[in-house]
């Protein structure tokens, strides 16, 4: 309306508890609170309502005079319709649409990389997921890029949601350079009280379950493990980074450190526990345990400059050791030794990998070291796993060593293993001519004293085919006795000089040949394990 009065601006001072009733564009200054209010008038000069209207300064709540919030969408192109009807959307305050979701920085944490946020992290956990049972405090915590120093272990507890920017901008780094007192970790899980290791479960605290960690990096400046899966189930760790405080690629087991490790106990075995999308590198193990795990999934991860990449059981197996661990679709590279290695427990899977240079000790073709997968325990199996290992290293040191366990494995398309027994099949080379016995292949062994050669020969020009098996049974190292022997059973339809032969030289025995035509050579090796 129009002004049609000026008056004299009156106005008062006074503490929060003594604010009257103001008049009319009365000023009434708040000295403990620091805020101003202007008095509405009367109803009968217009004003909607009798009382004082606070004027915002920089020491007003605005989340608190802000009362509403109501989606709309606009960037869609139209207004979203929130509620029943338009004209009835879906209102809620600002600060509990602020409150969706939990910032670490909320709590004090820095990111800074300098500050120590140990106690901010662990009290945002506490609060967001132990103060209360109801469901509805529970919030996910986000970590906003950032290093988060830190010096003991963080604690998740039961029902937490950890959300990071990713691996490459949220790094949880340990920093105990002034604490020679390791043994901590930079994350593990902990009960419903944030209470850790033999506490878990007391004073009637829910054991950890149902946690989530997604998007962010752990490390150390000092060779510790770094996150502990411990007495949990339905724990999902996914889109991480686990690096080890090691300058380089290990080349022993000194160190031992790991990525990723549990522990169980027969009330609390660790079950339901997936790991996806996960990198692990510079530490001795990617994930090594001898506890009771069951439902364990590693996939779509990469394990790369280790000095083996996951051990189950390989030490004293805890109550039965790993079982049912699925390791699916994970790429090995720059691993010293072995890829894969389960111990004498059962019931664990390693499926469609892909092994690049493991079990070379860093040096590559032609420097087999170990086995790529070693099983040493029954009902455990390899399928559809890839391996770079050629066939001449893999007759040094096998892709897949079963020792004899009732297990088997599928390997490369060509390659089978079942218990004992061993079959390499659809090799083809070109021979050409040789007047002088020349190696085709050589057999360690080691592998196998005794095996078969079932080959095909065949001269492209002459169509000359010979089909036979060699049969060779070497000299075992340690019968001074002994002497190599070999039979060559075969038919052929058109007689020529081409003649298959065995010799032995300590552990290595060499299938040679000589010829007077060129020919291609495709055969099968067979034979059962030492």
């Amino acid at each position: 309306m129009a002004i049609v009065q000026v008056s004299r601006i009156t106005n008062r001072k006074g503490l929060a508890d003594n604010l009257p009733q103001l008049a009319g564009a009365e000023f009434g200054w708040v000295i403990d609170q620091r805020k101003l209010y202007i008095g509405n008038g009367t109803l009968a000069e217009g004003a909607p309502a009798i009382g004082n209207t606070e004027i915002l300064t920089q020491y007003s709540d605005i989340l608190n005079v802000a009362t509403t919030y109501t989606y709309k969408g606009e960037h869609a192109g139209y207004t979203v319709q929130t509620g029943p009807s338009s004209s009835d959307p879906v209102v809620q305050t600002l600060q509990a649409k602020l409150d969706n979701f939990a910032s670490v920085l909320d709590f004090g944490a820095t990111g800074d990389g300098v500050t120590d946020d140990t106690d901010a992290i662990n009290r945002a956990l506490f609060q967001l997921f132990c103060v209360q049972t109801n469901t509805t405090i529970r919030r996910s915590l986000y970590f906003p890029g950032g290093t988060y120093r830190i010096t003991n272990s963080i604690n998740v507890p039961t029902f937490a949601k950890l959300w990071g920017d990713g691996p490459d901008s949220v790094i949880f780094e340990m920093d105990v350079s002034s604490d020679s007192s390791y043994g901590n970790y930079v994350l593990r899980t902990a009960d419903s009280l944030q209470q850790t290791g033999a506490n878990i479960g007391s004073n009637s605290a829910t054991a950890p379950r149902d946690i989530v960690i997604s998007g962010m990096s752990f490390t150390s400046k000092e060779p510790i493990d770094l996150v502990l899966i411990d007495r949990a189930q339905g724990v999902s760790i996914s889109n991480c980074n686990f690096k080890g405080s090691l300058a380089s690629a290990p080349t022993g087991a000194a160190d031992d450190i790991a990525g990723l490790r549990f522990d169980s106990t027969l009330a609390n075995t660790c079950k339901q526990i997936e790991v996806n999308n996960c990198k692990f590198s510079f530490l001795t193990y990617g994930l090594n345990t001898d506890e009771n795990i069951q439902g364990v999934t590693v996939q779509n991860s990469q394990f790369n400059s280790l000095y083996q990449g996951i051990l189950l059981g390989t030490g004293t197996p805890d109550n039965g050791g790993p079982e049912g661990v699925r390791v699916v679709q994970n790429l090995f590279d720059e691993v010293a030794k072995q890829g894969i290695s389960i111990g004498a427990v059962a019931f664990n899977v390693s499926a469609y990998n892909i092994f690049l240079d493991v079990g070379n000790d860093y040096l590559g073709a032609g420097n087999a070291s170990s086995p790529v997968i070693e099983i040493n325990g029954d009902d455990n199996v390899s399928i559809g796993d890839m391996f770079e290992r050629s066939d001449a290293d893999n007759l040094t040191q096998p892709r897949v060593e079963l020792n004899n366990k009732a297990c088997y494995a599928l390997i490369n398309g060509n390659e089978i293993e079942f218990g004992t027994y061993h079959r390499l099949a659809g090799v083809s080379t070109d021979l050409s001519v040789q007047a002088s016995a020349t190696t085709i292949f050589t057999v360690n062994t080691a592998n196998a004293t005794a095996f078969n050669v079932n080959y095909q020969m065949k001269e492209s020009s002459t169509n000359v085919v010979r089909f036979g098996t060699l049969r060779v049974v070497g000299q075992d190292t340690d019968d001074s006795a002994g002497t190599l022997a070999y039979v060559d059973d075969y038919s052929e339809d058109n007689p020529n000089n081409f003649v298959l032969s065995a010799v032995q030289s300590g552990s290595t025995i060499s299938v040679q040949y000589t010829s007077t035509i060129a020919n291609t050579f495709q055969y099968s090796l067979e034979h059962f394990s030492v």
